[in-house]
């Protein structure tokens, strides 16, 4: 699983994500506490447009991210931007901020290893969102269903302000 080079290959022998999908809907919660922003809003036409699937964004008030569902962590980003998670035949993707890859990883820091299990609710990343505001770039936080199309229906199922774990993504297999 690559997206766009934003996050790195799976390391030999990581843990595979169970293979059944989930048998009810699913709701993935918040990975941060902010502001829900629905997936036609987010700040970036990759995101915007569903080109790496179904997603919405947080506009986060502190510089915590959090695992969304239980999971393995498929990918951490060099830069440490942005996490892959699998769960129960879901691909997720977390990436913090819009073209902070050309941050280079400054202002980032991972709080999880390709391979781990996570618990919903678990850090997974850091960020300085002072350095992200500095460096000009927008600081939302998207969750991304990049499997979206290998399911039923993936809905927004949030609005205002949001605490992590609340429920902003329901998944229907």
């Amino acid at each position: 699983m690559s997206f766009f080079g934003f996050l790195k290959k799976k390391e030999p022998g990581a843990s595979p994500a169970p293979a059944a999908s989930p048998a009810a809907p699913l709701l993935l919660g918040a990975p941060a506490k902010g502001t829900f922003v629905p997936m036609s809003q987010i700040p970036d036409e990759v995101f915007s447009t569903g080109v790496l699937g179904t997603c919405c964004g947080v506009e986060p008030e502190d510089g915590n991210i959090y695992a969304p569902v239980d999971g393995t962590v498929s990918q951490v980003a060099d830069t440490r931007h942005a996490v892959g998670l699998e769960s129960g035949g879901l691909e997720l993707l977390l990436h913090v901020g819009v073209d902070t890859v050309e941050m280079n990883g400054d202002g980032f820091t991972a709080a999880v290893q390709v391979g781990q299990r996570v618990r919903k609710g678990d850090l997974l990343l850091t960020v300085d969102r002072k350095k992200v505001y500095e460096a000009g770039h927008p600081a939302t936080v998207i969750l991304a269903v990049t499997n979206s199309e290998d399911l039923s229906s993936v809905e927004e199922a949030a609005s205002g302000a949001v605490e992590p774990g609340d429920p902003v993504l329901r998944v229907t297999p």
